[in-house]
């Protein structure tokens, strides 16, 4: 927890660099596709995401240590060709469950955070999930297990398949030739995040395309098809802790209402989208019919606004480099205090993104919060031993939020609805 927290660290500034550049290589072309909005919304999903997972708020149904240790035909060391094999079985375990999310009911809500982003950038890479809270799919790491693999190979190799999926969303880099063939490339990316008919549920590969080639979900981008973005239930919000619950939502609300026990049990494992009979008529949800021809959610912001949310963003990750820096220092039960701070800022601020009304609420309950945990600890998590005076600090700071979500919601917002 603690070294995946330092490896954090040192990645997120990588990542919000790129962002930058895209960005200002894009306002170069005059092809700019990275909305501030949508950016920081997509960063704020990125921390709420590395957060579940530095705090390890997940179950193992099944161990792949376990696995490793009952079934590995003989131990193996530690040599670059198992460094490849773990790679490789890591690519063909995130094909499948990478796949199996976009075909069953239930599953779609931890994937459907990462398709979201009516837009196609580097930002929208960081849109990953908190509702994954099991991990279901560790058995497709069966054949490495067999073969041996070490678990301190998958631990190490897995982060780094991660990251290296960072690179390819991006509309700027086109085709790229012989690699096309090999590798997962922004193109097949762009394929896999559209939502034309053409491309819906393609290219599932993470890193090699030929997995899509051999099992049949292989498609190339077509130059008579330009591909358009999102999720084709829209979440209109900007809010990622919402987003990840959605879709389980409205599972939930259908299986209720639904009049039959067989429906009720067996929409989990529909296809991903599907609905009791005549649903649609009684209980409609936004849907998008004419991908060529819809209103992209949230357009219309302020420049103040854009500006507040850049800031409210970049102090947010100052709270969580702090908190990633200093995890043992800090310890239990503590963590999972700060861990509630730092989901309740990023509800707060999708919340004014959204121009909510219950943003002034949010903002409130998180000076409360932090009032509260520098009354009780004494100190900002140990903060004061850094710098003297960081506790106040850190409540001015939220004092100030909350003021600032005031004036938006009666000053700016409200003329919006007027206008």
């Amino acid at each position: 927890m603690e070294e995946y927290g330092k490896l954090l660290i040192i990645t997120m500034p990588i990542f919000l660099t790129l962002i930058v550049i895209e960005k200002l290589y894009g306002w170069y072309k005059k092809e700019d596709h990275t909305p501030i909005i949508d950016s920081v919304a997509s960063i704020n999903s990125g921390i709420t995401n590395s957060l579940k997972d530095i705090l390890g708020i997940s179950i193992t149904l099944l161990s792949y240590e376990w696995m490793v240790s009952n079934v590995a035909f003989f131990p193996v060391e530690n040599t670059l060709a198992i460094y490849l094999i773990a790679f490789i079985a890591i690519d063909f375990y995130g094909y499948w469950s990478h796949r199996l999310a976009h075909q069953i009911n239930f599953l779609w809500n931890k994937h459907a955070i990462h398709h979201s982003s009516e837009e196609f950038n580097l930002a929208c890479a960081l849109r990953q999930p908190i509702a994954s809270l099991t991990n279901l799919f560790i058995f497709l790491l069966f054949p490495a297990a067999l073969l041996g693999v070490p678990a301190t190979v998958i631990a190490l190799i897995l982060p780094l398949h991660l990251f290296l999926q960072f690179w390819y969303h991006t509309r700027h880099i086109k085709k790229l030739g012989f690699l096309e063939h090999i590798l997962v490339t922004p193109s097949h990316h762009r394929v896999h995040h559209a939502i034309n008919s053409e491309y819906l549920d393609r290219n599932h590969g993470q890193i090699f395309i030929f997995w899509d080639k051999i099992f049949g979900t292989f498609q190339e981008e077509l130059d008579t098809v330009p591909p358009v973005f999102g999720i084709t239930r829209p979440a209109q919000t900007w809010n990622p802790i919402k987003i990840n619950f959605q879709h389980l939502i409205l599972l939930i609300k259908d299986a209720w209402r639904a009049e039959h026990w067989n429906d009720k049990l067996t929409i989990w494992f529909k296809p991903t989208g599907w609905r009791p009979e005549n649903f649609e008529e009684k209980y409609p949800v936004v849907k998008i019919e004419d991908v060529y021809n819809f209103e992209k959610y949230g357009l219309k912001n302020s420049r103040k606004l854009e500006y507040w949310s850049i800031i409210q963003m970049l102090i947010t990750l100052l709270f969580v480099t702090y908190l990633f820096s200093n995890i043992a220092t800090i310890g239990l039960p503590q963590i999972f205090v700060y861990g509630f701070f730092i989901l309740v800022s990023i509800y707060s601020a999708s919340e004014l993104l959204d121009k909510s009304a219950g943003a002034v609420f949010w903002e409130f309950t998180r000076l409360v919060l932090a009032v509260s945990v520098i009354v009780i600890f004494k100190d900002w998590f140990g903060l004061n031993t850094v710098f003297t005076g960081s506790s106040y600090i850190v409540i001015v700071y939220c004092l100030l939020s909350t003021l600032v979500a005031f004036y938006f919601m009666k000053n700016e917002f409200q003329l919006q609805k007027k206008l």
